[in-house]
């Protein structure tokens, strides 16, 4: 499917997905602090008993989402990963 000359990639993990229930707002707190860290804590507690939370994870990343929660990662959170593996690749390549 292509969508705006972006290429969406299969997310057939999505039915497994145990957000899937959940109302989508959850995973979009205003904030992680404040009176947002109540809602981002309840998502990340939906993402830990997920069986699919690394593809998860990975589509986010991929897909460059700047907000919410995926796979049980804030936007910061990703950030961080995203520029560890990227320091990593360069010291070792």
């Amino acid at each position: 499917m292509v969508i705006q000359d972006t290429v969406i990639p299969a997310v057939s993990w999505l039915r497994r997905a145990a957000c899937r229930g959940e109302d989508p707002e959850l995973f979009f707190p205003i904030s992680a602090k404040g009176p947002g860290h109540a809602q981002h804590e309840r998502a990340k507690t939906v993402c830990r008993r997920c069986p699919v939370r690394m593809p998860c994870l990975d589509y986010a990343v991929t897909t460059g989402q700047e907000h919410g929660i995926w796979g049980g990662a804030d936007p910061d959170e990703r950030r961080v990963s995203t520029l560890r593996q990227r320091d990593w690749h360069f010291s070792t390549g």
